[in-house]
């Protein structure tokens, strides 16, 4: 079976739920991952979620399957969450298939989220003509829609949006609805809402809980680091510490920024010049004006080879390092703020490489 994003607007595709595996693809990674965590929620019996990284199932195909057919620690229910990037899992998927029509067993159902896939990927055509599987392309969502989300957000929190609110909260995420959905959660804590007991939120309630926008939170940070300029990041700690920054929506924002790099990678090919890319295609990219410089910079040093005579690129080893930030950071809360400035300078440093 074959979905856009558009499906995902108001809950899940018909019939999606008798699939049991979901690839997931598309530049909208924050998209992707909402509905892949809106699909895990809607599961009869979710179970345990088991996290797996595409550059481990790339190397042992096999682990997909091991996973997918063992039973959790207590004997319950399980679903595997697969982390990948371009056609890491296709291999691992394919002899997931086939060991499942040679007799092998029911395996739980398998999410993979893929940053720099497309629907005409070899994993997408692996599955987009099964009846048992669903593939999903997510492009970068409108600020209408972005906006409806929120609306949608704190209708179910309890919250009423005055104004413009939903709108400022939409742009203040970047348009990355993960991140909008914090800001409705804090927000909806801050007003004491409930959906029993529904609360008008104001802009000033909004601007107390101390929301940061990613124009004067993030970007900075996020340049600094993924540009390599060392002299910056110590400074760039601390901004972040005195804001406030949520660790996790950093993180977030570096990874929305690699798989922006990994699209135009895509989209360049091997050879490509990021100096010639047109007008047209900045906009399809997300490639801001502001912005250009600082992109085109990163981009150069995020697609030189990982390492002498290396067929990986930096950023091949970027994006499934960000992805086990992510889960570390989420995991490790309370020293989260540390763990998280010890991996930007890592990263800076490895950016900063000749």
């Amino acid at each position: 079976m074959k979905s856009k994003n558009s499906d995902f607007a108001r809950g899940l595709p018909q019939g999606a739920l008798a699939a049991r595996i979901f690839f997931f693809c598309g530049p909208d990674e924050a998209g992707a991952t909402a509905a892949a965590n809106r699909l895990a929620a809607a599961f009869p019996d979710a179970g345990e979620r088991v996290e797996l990284a595409g550059a481990d199932l790339k190397r042992d195909p096999a682990l997909l399957g091991d996973e997918a057919r063992s039973t959790s620690l207590f004997g319950g229910a399980r679903h595997i969450w697969v982390r990948a990037s371009g056609d890491d899992a296709h291999d691992a998927l394919q002899f997931l298939i086939e060991t499942a029509e040679a007799g092998a067993g029911a395996a739980a159902p398998v999410i993979v989220v893929a940053t720099s896939a497309t629907d005409k990927s070899r994993t997408a055509k692996l599955l987009e003509k099964r009846q048992d599987a669903l593939v999903a392309m997510f492009h970068p969502p409108e600020l209408k829609d972005v906006v409806q989300a929120v609306r949608d957000m704190a209708s179910a929190a309890g919250l009423r949006l005055g104004g413009d609110l939903a709108e400022r909260i939409a742009r203040g995420a970047g348009l990355d609805v993960r991140l909008a959905q914090s800001e409705v959660t804090k927000l909806a804590l801050y007003c004491d809402a409930d959906p029993q007991a529904p609360r008008a939120a104001t802009p000033e309630d909004h601007a107390a809980i101390g929301a940061a926008t990613e124009e004067d939170g993030f970007a900075p940070l996020v340049n600094a680091v993924l540009g390599g300029e060392l002299g910056k990041i110590a400074g760039e700690i601390k901004r972040m510490r005195e804001l406030g920054l949520n660790p996790v929506g950093v993180a977030l924002a570096l990874e929305r920024r690699a798989a922006q790099l990994a699209q135009i990678a895509a989209y360049l090919g091997p050879r490509g010049n990021f100096d010639q890319i047109d007008k047209g295609a900045e906009m399809r990219l997300g490639i801001f004006f502001k912005e250009k410089r600082d992109i085109g910079n990163q981009f150069k040093r995020w697609t030189l080879p990982a390492a002498r005579g290396s067929g990986e690129t930096r950023l091949d080893r970027l994006i499934p390092r960000l992805t086990a930030l992510h889960r570390s950071l989420l995991a490790n809360s309370q020293s989260a703020e540390l763990l998280l400035a010890q991996e930007l300078a890592e990263i800076a440093r490895f950016a900063a490489k000749r």
